[in-house]
């Protein structure tokens, strides 16, 4: 009886044949989940923007959400010259305003929140502290990715939010 070689055997062939066809679909598998797992997290990133608003009687500070999926804002820091403060009312020209609360919140896409704003005659003299004013927010997807943005708009990533209680602005 003539012995054939190992690989050449039929059976050897067919289970060989079904090893590579498994190996594949596991390989496919894995890369269609990676790529589901990377939409879901697109289709629901916040993309947080700062901006000011003013036309000769009024002015405000607000806040939009321009991504696809809510904003989980963590904590918000506003810093006044060298000094951070805890309400709006810190800053002796702030006087009169209408506020709303910025930090600990969260924001739906395509959706803004104005912190603070006012409405008057003297809407220029906010103008004149708006360089000292620096706003820094930190927020979170739902997949707990965070970023930390300031008055730049450039969202940078971050690990988490944490923040030092004699930062974190309380309004």
């Amino acid at each position: 009886m003539k012995s054939t070689k190992w690989y050449k055997n039929p059976e050897m062939i067919v289970a060989l044949s079904a090893l590579l066809i498994g190996l594949v679909t596991a390989f496919t598998s894995i890369y269609s989940a990676y790529v589901d797992r990377e939409y879901a997290r697109a289709s629901v990133w916040p993309r947080l923007e700062i901006f000011r608003s003013y036309n000769g009687n009024s002015f405000s500070y607000g806040v939009t959400n321009n991504g696809t999926g809510p904003a989980l804002i963590k904590y918000a820091k506003i810093q006044y010259g060298s000094k951070y403060i805890k309400t709006w009312k810190d800053i002796e020209s702030f006087n009169n305003i209408t506020q709303s609360h910025i930090g600990n919140s969260t924001l739906s896409p395509q959706n803004s929140i104005t912190p603070v704003s006012y409405k008057g005659v003297d809407a220029e003299v906010f103008v004149k502290t708006d360089d000292l004013i620096g706003i820094e927010l930190c927020y979170c997807s739902i997949y707990e990715e965070c970023w930390v943005i300031d008055r730049g708009n450039l969202p940078t990533p971050v690990e988490g939010c944490a923040i030092d209680k004699e930062q974190k602005f309380l309004q």
